[in-house]
């Protein structure tokens, strides 16, 4: 935690998220609430920065096979579309977080009936937000993709609304499963989404009320129960 405050000191970012990650599975394998509650907002503020350097780039790259993105990783914004999964969004992520290369990375799937985008993001858990597109369109049922989106590029003000999207049907889902439960288990159900929605700042701090929640619980004696993996949005 000490390596984490100093290097968000000096602006180093990804080392800063990365003592902290470590820091809060430290802490809450030893059931640490206070510690993991501490560490929640240097974590944040390191996935902060890291996430408005990618969007004062200004740049949004649409990409719907690997042929279409840079030669290397870039600074920005990224729209995966299918065929490209949600695995491969994650995939990028990691890479750019290794190389100190801060991106936002966003992916959709398939237009549903409702002519909406299920929006996904892929971590321990799944998590789907359904959004409009960035432009009207219509589905085209002739189409694997379902529809013909074909731009080069979207607007910073939507990649930003995906991803609060995102977030707020984390925590939903999160709250949603961990329901009537001791805050303990609603604090793994909260780590396990945020694995998936790293950038969520709303996240991290339902995830800090929770670890001060359960510093005032026993810890439960009984297994939590897990969610059910489900796709909620039919094509």
């Amino acid at each position: 935690m000490e390596m984490a405050s100093q290097a968000l000191a000096e602006t180093r970012y990804f080392d800063a998220a990365d003592h902290a990650v470590e820091a809060m599975k430290f802490s809450r394998r030893a059931a640490d609430f206070e510690r993991m509650a501490r560490i929640c907002m240097p974590l944040q503020e390191a996935r902060r920065q890291i996430r408005l350097q990618a969007e004062d780039t200004g740049v949004v790259c649409v990409a719907k096979s690997e042929s279409e993105l840079p030669g290397e990783v870039l600074p920005g914004c990224y729209l995966f579309q299918p065929p490209l999964l949600g695995i491969d969004g994650r995939r990028l992520r990691e890479i750019a977080h290794d190389e100190g290369v801060p991106v936002y990375v966003i992916t959709r799937e398939p237009m549903t009936r409702d002519g909406r985008w299920p929006m996904v993001a892929v971590g321990q858990v799944v998590v789907r937000a359904k959004v409009q597109p960035p432009i009207p369109l219509e589905r085209d049922e002739s189409n694997m993709r379902k529809d013909g989106f074909a731009e080069k590029t979207v607007p910073i003000e939507w990649v930003r609304m995906v991803g609060e999207a995102l977030g707020d049907a984390a925590i939903a889902d999160a709250e949603e499963v961990a329901d009537g439960d001791p805050a303990a288990f609603l604090v793994d159900d909260l780590l396990e989404r945020l694995d998936a929605v790293v950038e969520h700042e709303k996240l991290h701090q339902r995830l800090e009320r929770a670890c001060r929640q359960a510093m005032t619980e026993p810890m439960p004696s009984r297994p939590r129960r897990r969610a059910v993996v489900s796709i909620p949005f039919g094509l």
